[in-house]
């Protein structure tokens, strides 16, 4: 049997198995499992050092789950569904939903509604979503996702990139998958070969914390960068998970030496039963503002708002800007020094003081001399 389906065959499911590996009472897991599953690699568990740390937060499931404010699709995912598994919003693209199964059911999941429910995707799910894309002819940019479609056997995925690769108006094909942070021993030679017939193909996954990028996960992202794949990174900011300066800027730098290019820090959805891990969003603005300057532009991701009723991605800046006219705008660095800029007009003028050797040179901007 394959490294990857042995993981999934002695998958941690139920509350007693959980316990008895973290040494704790069942019963508070007991609770939570009634209404939203549990699945753990023997892999990922095996990173877990201590109780409630960023590891253990992510994968065991937590009584707060079951109270505070949310919705169940809270990004208006099926409204937007004009057909069964297929969710298009954004004018050229589409997400793709191929798969109800993860390798980790992960406590955040904006899908908490879909995902571990078998009924969910049907073989005629993925017909009906490709004749769709074939359809439309405006659509040049796909997103196959889930659940995770690295969990699906690699004949299927061959079946649906090959399928996906025959329409001539599709440029792009991205694939949403955590298997390199919860079951590395997905990424196969078999898996990649695959993969590299179908580009250009593109892979984000979804590191968090640092300690997930161990020996297993690095050699599963190299497998993938060296079969030709631009690899991205999508974090959610999850409180006592990742939410300091000090340990998403090691997870960026540690990305980055592993091939992987940060992408998006996502403010966590209103799902339901995740309000514990929301944090405000000036937290993710200070971790953007304590990144910028202080480490370089690859390292840097966009920080977004999933907006809720399918509002589509928002980015977020800290504000750079002091004050603005028609003459110039007022700007600080990452150090919080100002700097003038001047607009088209405001430069003119410079130019004609420049040209008449005016007097006052001493009270302008370099850009005067």
């Amino acid at each position: 049997m394959d490294a990857w389906k042995e993981q999934i065959k002695n998958s941690i499911t139920t509350p007693e198995k959980a316990a008895q590996i973290l040494g704790i009472s069942c019963d508070e897991i007991k609770t939570v499992h009634n209404e939203f599953p549990l699945r753990i690699t023997p892999y990922y568990m095996s990173l877990i050092k201590e109780k409630n740390d960023p590891i253990w937060k992510q994968c065991i499931p937590d009584s707060q789950e079951l109270g505070g404010s949310g919705f169940n699709d809270p990004l208006h995912e099926e409204h937007d569904s004009p057909v069964q598994g297929i969710t298009h919003r954004y004018p050229d693209r589409v997400l793709f939903y191929v798969s109800p199964f993860c390798a980790m059911y992960c406590r955040f999941c904006t899908r908490k509604r879909k995902v571990s429910n078998s009924e969910s995707v049907k073989e005629s799910d993925l017909l009906n979503g490709i004749n769709y894309i074939k359809r439309h002819t405006e659509v040049r940019d796909v997103v196959v996702s889930g659940g995770d479609p690295f969990l699906l056997q690699d004949e299927t995925i061959d079946f649906i990139l090959g399928q996906l690769r025959t329409i001539p108006h599709l440029e792009i094909i991205r694939i949403g998958t955590r298997t390199p942070v919860t079951l590395p021993h997905r990424i196969t030679e078999s898996l990649c070969a695959i993969l590299k017939k179908y580009h250009p193909l593109f892979i984000n996954t979804h590191f968090n914390h640092p300690s997930e990028i161990t020996q297993e996960s690095t050699e599963a992202c190299r497998m993938l960068a060296d079969s030709g794949i631009p690899l991205g990174n999508q974090s959610v900011l999850l409180k006592g998970v990742n939410d300091t300066s000090e340990v998403m800027k090691n997870l960026l730098h540690k990305l980055l030496k592993i091939r992987v290019r940060p992408y998006y820090i996502y403010q966590a959805d209103l799902v339901t039963g995740t309000e514990h891990f929301r944090t405000t969003v000036q937290t993710g603005l200070d971790i953007i503002k304590n990144l910028r300057g202080h480490t370089s532009g690859l390292a840097v991701p966009h920080y977004v708002i999933d907006a809720p009723k399918g509002g589509g991605k928002i980015a977020l800046i800290p504000n750079p800007v002091v004050t603005e006219n028609d003459e110039e705008i007022i700007i600080k660095n990452y150090e919080n020094n100002i700097y003038s800029y001047p607009s088209p007009a405001g430069s003119a003028k410079l130019k004609c003081a420049a040209e008449q050797k005016c007097t006052a040179k001493a009270k302008c901007s370099a850009a005067c001399t």
